[in-house]
């Protein structure tokens, strides 16, 4: 249900502190670990791989992403991403940040990086294939559409799910019915906007993961900097129970005013998420 997110793990100021959130969280009965290529150049793999040791690899599912658009820097960046997540296999690979209109293309086309994702599954490296995307549900379209031209399947896609985004450019609305249709997995990401959601003052940490809780996710990562940002997350798991529509109705109607310019999910309305934006040289 819960999915420990890889960015905020590599912000935190001890490496050590790190790695005993990413245990606690396995031994606590999370087994999904979410993690990126870019993410703080490169700390947080580096800070998974020497958590996923003695033993703690076996327990998780592990996903990472890279921004590579064509084979070569594809090809490099799961390498790379191998090496310091210090094991032979990726359980799911994705494209990260499918946020221009051009990147479904670019990916799939002739030399592009999906050819070097399918030759890395065949040799075993990696065993499912999916992307993530922030910035326009209309863009993860395309990429289904685009897939689907070359017939191809992905296993799992990537998008914010939360209180602010069923207001607007809604994923939800828009790409969630596409993905359960087709029996694709649905991860769920931003339940708090970074912390911007809570920043609107409308909602509390607990209802942010509430609400994409009670989606058709398959999971929901969540970034947890501390072992009691952690817990949080943990608790709020086990305390879910699946709310009506009526709860959902009252929950949506606290966040309506607020998310109605997008001014608190700055993922689709600025750049200010956009690390391959402020980095082109990472897409090759």
């Amino acid at each position: 249900m819960i999915g420990l997110g890889g960015y905020h793990l590599g912000k935190q100021s001890d490496p050590e502190e790190s790695i005993r959130i990413i245990r606690t969280g396995l031994d606590e009965g999370i087994n999904f670990l979410d993690n990126c290529w870019d993410y703080n150049g490169g700390e947080s793999e580096i800070r998974m791989g020497r958590a996923l040791r003695d033993g703690y690899r076996q327990k998780a599912f592990l996903m990472t992403k890279i921004d590579g658009r064509n084979k070569t820097a594809a090809a490099n960046q799961i390498n790379e991403s191998l090496r310091r997540l210090q094991t032979d296999r990726i359980d799911l690979l994705q494209f990260h940040e499918v946020i221009r209109d051009s990147d479904p293309d670019r990916i799939f086309a002739e030399g592009g990086a999906m050819e070097t994702v399918i030759e890395a599954r065949k040799a075993g490296k990696i065993r499912f294939i999916g992307f993530t995307g922030h910035k326009s549900p209309d863009i993860h379209l395309k990429m289904l559409a685009t897939a689907s031209k070359h017939g191809f399947t992905f296993d799992a896609v990537q998008m914010p799910l939360n209180v602010m985004d069923a207001h607007f450019d809604s994923f939800e609305k828009k790409v969630l019915p596409v993905l359960t249709k087709d029996g694709v997995g649905v991860l769920g990401m931003k339940p708090m906007g970074d912390h911007f959601i809570l920043g609107s003052k409308t909602v509390t940490p607990v209802e942010c993961l509430y609400y994409p809780m009670n989606l058709p996710t398959s999971v929901v990562i969540t970034g947890c900097d501390s072992l009691p940002i952690l817990q949080q997350a943990l608790r709020a798991a086990r305390s879910f129970q699946p709310m009506d529509s009526s709860q959902v109705a009252a929950l949506l109607a606290k966040t309506a005013k607020a998310a109605e310019v997008g001014q608190f999910e700055l993922y689709k309305t600025s750049y200010h998420f956009d690390g391959t934006v402020a980095n082109p040289q990472w897409l090759g």
